[in-house]
């Protein structure tokens, strides 16, 4: 090769060996997009993206190259090959058509052909010691370098508002205008393209497609993986910020808990030198997300994926060269296929730790527990196999606990979601759960959800300072009694479920009977049967329109075959919360029986049992109203209260039933 000799020329020694392209199929189906990220009850959860969606990254033998990798293109067009040897050296070779002029040889000038960032510096330097972060994460911050998102907001809505007039030099030049650092010009680079490239998913289907020119992206402001990660490269580099492309492995569309990988890369990312050190960003999944649903590409930017720190980035990214994991010590690709993946929603709602920080659980006598420690109290929920059953969570003020009890022996999926400041519960963990063994007497009501026990989130609702802190209550005769104090404002409904038994939507709350003595309410409870019931807790601010708001439940349990309790009374709605029924309590009476009646009864001028016969009762100097009926004659009783002494019409309170002579 000859090279016209100028000032600023370079003369190179080189030899050229070309391989015939070797692919080897990819073990499994593989993605590089990132998914909803599951809010329910609209979307699902996990990561999306559509396979065969980049080129074809190889895995060499050796350690000689690194970087942007060959690639099979359309033999008529001209094809740029750069590569970086592990002292940084840039090799660039063109393949042509035999009639068109080698570019090389028209503009053979190192000092022109790369651009130097603002010190001057021309070479990428290779991550090294310096740029290691300790593995695992010190939880000091989500991100690898320190920063004030804050102090983005202005740039990041700039950034955002810039649009392409011309070419990709223009482009970033106006994207400068605002950037003062080299921090800041990576900022409006990574906010540009997360706010206005689209994922092509048609062109991700495409296994042999050409890679994306900048101009072509530009153009469509389409692209995959693979176009995202070298606009971004090729912006950095015009915008005189030293900036790699990192071709390796995801934990995208498709994977599978504890899966393997092998053979061809399946995404791309960027390295980004700042400050002296190297940082890792990906702005295909800080774009947007794929509905699995409609395989449709929506942009919902997502922070987390911008100068990650590298002790989670490793968690769904692992590239070809260990040095890019800027990890001390480095993680081998089987560690990497075994560790708890937490996905990006899992910090970004402010979560810290998960256990078992294995992604695969083995059941230990039907049971498996997962506990999750949070920066600030967090609403969680689960879903096994797809339903919200099988288990028990619990919420604590750093956190949450979950008991799970799968129904069946085998393989289970079990994923957990956090809600975090929006109003949308996002998947943020997935287990595989493996069940050897069911304990038939830990069957749980269907109606059972979470969370399950009082806590700081019932404390946020105005129940406080519960008579019963733990989630489940036994009971030997069926019978209980839970209480409470009651914000000032605050209206309680409760309700009684299982899966067995003459419950229905008509008479669950029947087992219920309420009464609220001053800010504490007491709910009184009844079992039917023998078994499990989930007792609910309901609230509404009495003031505002609206339904009552679930708040928690209990767990009630009872081994006693000899359970059989009545309903209590029918109550109307002039029974106020403040009321007091002592006796009877059973909604059922006994006929052709005097019956006691004793109540507690406010603001009233007149109270009588209707039955047969009307019996009136009295006011005794304690403050109860007292007396009694006879039930012969009559299938049904009635409480009734005049309120004012000036009128004559009574209002019905209470009703039972006679039973059967």
């Amino acid at each position: 090769m000859e090279l016209k000799k100028d000032s600023n020329a370079v003369s190179i020694d080189m030899l050229l060996i070309v391989h015939s392209e070797k692919r080897r199929a990819a073990h499994g189906t593989h993605s590089d997009r990132q998914a909803d990220p599951g809010a329910l009850p609209q979307r699902r959860g996990g990561l999306q993206g559509v396979g065969n969606g980049i080129r074809r990254w190889q895995k060499f033998e050796g350690n000689d190259v690194h970087g942007n990798l060959a690639e099979k293109q359309h033999p008529q067009q001209t094809q740029v090959i750069t590569s970086y040897d592990n002292q940084g050296t840039q090799l660039t070779v063109e393949v042509h058509p035999r009639d068109a002029m080698p570019q090389l040889l028209k503009k053979f000038s190192l000092a022109k052909r790369l651009q130097g960032d603002k010190n001057g510096n021309t070479r990428p330097r290779q991550p090294g010691a310096k740029d290691a972060h300790v593995y695992p994460w010190d939880r000091s911050s989500l991100k690898s370098m320190p920063l004030d998102l804050q102090e983005f907001e202005k740039l990041d809505t700039y950034a955002s508002q810039v649009t392409v007039k011309s070419g990709l030099d223009e482009l970033v030049s106006d994207l400068l205008q605002e950037a003062h650092s080299d921090l800041e010009r990576v900022r409006v680079i990574w906010i540009w393209i997360c706010h206005h490239i689209e994922y092509d998913i048609e062109a991700a289907q495409e296994k042999d497609r050409q890679a994306f020119k900048p101009t072509d992206i530009l153009r469509t402001q389409k692209t995959n993986c693979d176009g995202y990660a070298g606009l971004f490269e090729k912006m950095c580099r015009i915008a005189g910020v030293q900036c790699m492309t990192v071709p390796g492995y995801s934990k995208g569309f498709g994977y599978q808990t504890g899966q393997s990988f092998s053979g061809e890369f399946d995404h791309a990312w960027n390295a980004v030198y700042l400050e002296g050190r190297w940082h890792l960003l990906d702005s295909t999944w800080g774009s947007g997300l794929v509905d699995s649903a409609t395989s449709k590409f929506t942009f919902l930017y997502n922070e987390f994926y911008f100068l990650t720190h590298p002790a989670l980035f490793i968690e769904d990214h692992f590239p070809d060269n260990k040095n890019w994991q800027l990890l001390k010590p480095p993680q081998s690709l089987k560690q990497f296929e075994n560790n708890m993946y937490h996905k990006s929603e899992f910090y970004n709602k402010g979560m810290l730790s998960a256990h078992p920080e294995t992604s695969v659980i083995k059941t230990v006598n039907g049971k498996a527990t997962v506990t999750i420690e949070s920066c600030a109290p967090t609403l969680f929920m689960f879903m096994l196999n797809g339903k919200q059953e099988h288990g028990l969570l619990s919420l604590r003020k750093n956190g949450m606990k979950l008991d799970i009890y799968p129904p069946t022996v085998g393989t289970h999926k079990l994923q957990i979601f956090a809600k975090g400041k929006s109003d949308i519960y996002s998947s943020v963990l997935e287990y595989t759960l493996k069940c050897n063994y069911v304990d038939i007497g830990v069957r749980l009501p269907a109606e059972l959800h979470q969370p399950v026990g009082p806590s700081w989130f019932s404390e946020q609702m105005g129940i406080m300072k519960p008579s019963h802190p733990d989630p489940i209550i036994h009971t030997s005769d069926g019978r209980c009694s839970v209480s409470f104090s009651v914000e000032e404002g605050i209206s309680v409904l409760a309700s009684l479920h299982g899966d067995e038994g003459p419950i229905t939507e008509e008479t669950q709350r029947r087992y219920i009977f309420q009464t609220q003595r001053e800010k504490r309410a007491e709910l009184k409870v009844q079992l039917p049967q023998a078994g499990k019931f989930a007792l609910k807790i309901f609230v509404k601010k009495r003031l505002e329109p609206g339904n009552y708001v679930f708040v928690f439940n209990y767990l009630l349990c009872c081994t006693n075959t000899k359970v059989n309790w009545p309903m209590f009374p029918e109550s109307f709605g002039n029974w106020g919360q403040d009321n007091e029924l002592l006796e009877p309590l059973s909604g059922v009476l006994p006929a052709n029986r005097n019956v006691p009646f004793k109540l507690k009864l406010h603001g009233i001028a007149k109270a009588l049992v209707k039955g047969q016969d009307t019996w009136p009762l009295t006011l005794n100097r304690e403050g109860y109203w007292e007396g009694s009926c006879n039930t012969a004659g009559c299938q049904e009783v009635y409480v009734m209260v005049l309120e004012n002494a000036n009128h004559n019409f009574y209002s019905y309170i209470l009703k039972y039933k006679v039973n059967a002579q």
